[in-house]
């Protein structure tokens, strides 16, 4: 979603967010579910760009001029290619079907008006029918549910899980379901437009006023639409997604969507039951059970029809957009009946707000959320220079109760590319960021496709902005283009160099997935080596992980131009754990399984010999 971020910086001061906060949950009050015995790994893929061979690259282009991928071009090849790349699960993101600018009228669907759409290609976040999937997918537009539901197929013969999109805070200005099940009516048919709210009011409106388009930039670059004529039929006007309640938004405002009504009033206040004391350590048969016999409003029946459905189509999970500005008790309800359904389906929220972290964890049942604005914020500065790694150490014990549902990162749709200016420089400078956030915590790890051979995001693709991949527009992806190679999926356009990125990825990945240790524990021994140790650089990080079979040491160098050459202290309380007498012991790193060291055990503390290059990592297993 474009100016995402901007709005995320001033959520705090919006009515209907703040509506949804509870005073925060004390830490290590909640016994959690044991770990899962292997580490997650999710790919990304933003599914119309990944399989595009078209390498024009015309700012605004149409699929004629730059091409658009297809499920099709999720070959048997390249999903093997993805899962042994040490992949669990691919996020298909952009599947249900959005708003866009291309004529679909002889499938029977609607034009979309290009004043309240993003881009050519539209945003996946303004979701036009959520029955159905984007037509630009599908070689046979008539089919398109069929050729998902075949990908689908394909992914589980892969020995692959999957993921989609549900977007619940807000749906496309013209929503318009085609293939509806028996009984499911669209959002908003039943609405009374009469009132600014009512409570199974599928949306919020401004009686007696005509929406307008909010000024800015001129849709489609000035090309000439028969739509495009200065008005959009909204009346009356609804409340746009990101909570404004203008009739005619701001440019900068989500003024594609609409926002939905999940039973808050315009006052802020709860028109809803609400969880009872405790319900913060119940399981979710309990939450699901406790829903039952409650009286909730239409948009939460909506949404937990519209997953349920996708549920037994097999896919495997959600990525839910912007869920903290929606309640977390909606999230019990539905998450709670998924889970019914599918004990082990995958629920992944986008929440930004360290304070409600557990409110949404623990009360809205959600398995994992996004570890933004502390693990990857603080690895972001790091690399730019504006702090040192420190501080990982007081995130990593701050989050030690819930450390395994902060899903790990470093590139997806709304970042900037790891290896872009704007971010790492390099996708060199960036492998010890990976090494880090993929080996720190038990969480999952995830990566955007393009990342594991240096993909910068640099294609002015019209409406999209550059070091970001675009969402909004037809392109292509030129680094994924040259792994893709014509679609032979074997990396036979890279250069060396991107070779051996891709190779560096596959190591690390393969390696967590199959580690004990990065499911164990985890101790900085950080502190103690920045005291005193001559040599140990200030963007030196250091910490130990491990489990009753397997012991680490991990050490990153987020230096690019500082070789270090230092005595690494292992502390006393690690060794004693560790269980480790007075002896010598061989550590050889397991990313590349050449360098080889000793860690000398004397008095009951261990000290190791380290040199490490610039940009360089390494995961020393103790043998």
């Amino acid at each position: 979603m474009i100016n995402k971020r901007i709005f995320v910086a001033g959520m705090a001061v919006t009515m209907l967010f703040t509506a949804c906060k509870t005073k925060d949950l004390k830490m290590n009050t909640y016994k959690e579910e044991a770990p899962a015995d292997k580490k997650i790994v999710v790919y990304q893929v933003f599914t119309r760009l990944f399989g595009n061979k078209n390498t024009t690259n015309k700012p605004w282009g149409t699929i004629e001029d730059n091409g658009v991928g297809k499920f099709d071009d999720f070959t048997d090849k390249a999903l093997h290619e993805i899962k042994d790349l040490g992949v669990t699960y691919i996020w298909y993101t952009g599947v249900p079907h959005h708003a866009l600018v291309r004529d679909y009228t002889a499938f029977g669907i609607s034009n979309d008006d290009p004043e309240v759409v993003k881009g050519r290609a539209g945003s996946p976040y303004a979701v036009k029918d959520y029955y159905n999937v984007n037509p630009d997918l599908a070689v046979n537009p008539a089919n398109r549910l069929q050729e998902f539901e075949a990908l689908i197929a394909r992914t589980h013969k892969a020995g692959l899980k999957l993921i989609i999109d549900i977007v619940p805070n807000h749906i496309a200005r013209k929503y318009e379901g085609k293939i509806n099940p028996e009984g499911v009516r669209d959002f908003g048919a039943d609405d009374n437009v009469n009132v600014e709210y009512d409570r199974n009011n599928n949306f919020y409106y401004i009686p007696n006023e005509h929406f307008q388009i909010p000024d800015g930039d001129i849709p489609l670059n000035g090309e000439k639409n028969p739509l495009v004529d200065g008005t959009f039929d909204e009346n009356p006007a609804k409340w746009t997604g990101n909570g404004s309640r203008k009739a005619k938004p701001d440019q900068n405002d989500w003024y594609e969507t609409v926002k939905v009504n999940y039973g808050i009033r315009p006052d802020g206040s709860k028109d809803f039951p609400e969880l009872p004391s405790g319900f913060d350590q119940k399981s979710y048969q309990e939450h699901f059970a406790f829903w039952q016999d409650k009286d909730v409003p239409s948009s939460w029946k909506k949404f937990k029809e519209i997953a349920l459905y996708w549920t037994a189509k097999g896919v495997d999970g959600f990525r839910y957009d912007m869920a903290e500005m929606v309640p977390y008790e909606f999230w019990s309800y539905m998450n709670s009946a998924i889970k019914m359904k599918n004990p082990n389906a995958f629920l992944l929220a986008e929440v930004y707000n360290p304070n409600e972290y557990r409110n949404y964890i623990r009360l809205g049942k959600m398995d994992y959320l996004y570890d933004k604005v502390e693990t990857y914020d603080k690895l972001k500065d790091v690399i730019r220079g504006k702090s040192n790694p420190d501080g990982l150490s007081d995130i990593q014990n701050r989050m030690s109760d819930i450390e395994h549902h902060m899903l790990h990162f470093l590139d997806n749709h709304d970042e900037q590319r790891l290896a872009s200016p704007e971010f790492a420089g390099t996708p060199e400078r960036g492998k010890p960021l990976m090494v880090v956030s993929t080996t720190i915590s038990t969480s999952p790890t995830m990566l955007y496709f393009g990342q594991e051979v240096g993909e910068a995001g640099n294609e002015n693709a019209g409406f999209g902005t550059h070091s970001r991949t675009s969402i909004f527009d037809y392109i292509g992806v030129p680094n994924h283009q040259r792994w893709m190679n014509d679609g032979k999926f074997d990396g036979g356009q890279l250069s060396e160099s991107e070779k051996s990125l891709r190779d560096f990825y596959k190591r690390l990945l393969n390696f967590s997935i199959n580690s004990s240790a990065l499911m164990g524990s985890f101790q900085e021994i950080q502190a103690v080596n920045r005291q005193n140790n001559a040599g140990y650089d200030e963007l030196i990080y250091s910490y130990v992980r491990w489990s009753e079979k397997q012991k680490l040491i991990v050490v990153a160098n987020f230096s690019s131009d500082k070789t270090s050459e230092f005595e690494l202290k292992v502390p006393a309380d690690v060794i004693s754990k560790w269980n480790l007498k007075d002896d010598s012991y061989v550590l050889v790193d397991q990313l590349y399984l050449k360098n080889k060291i000793y860690l000398t055990v004397k008095n009951g503390e261990g000290v190791a010999r380290v040199k490490i290059m610039p940009s360089e990592s390494f995961i020393y297993e103790v043998k």
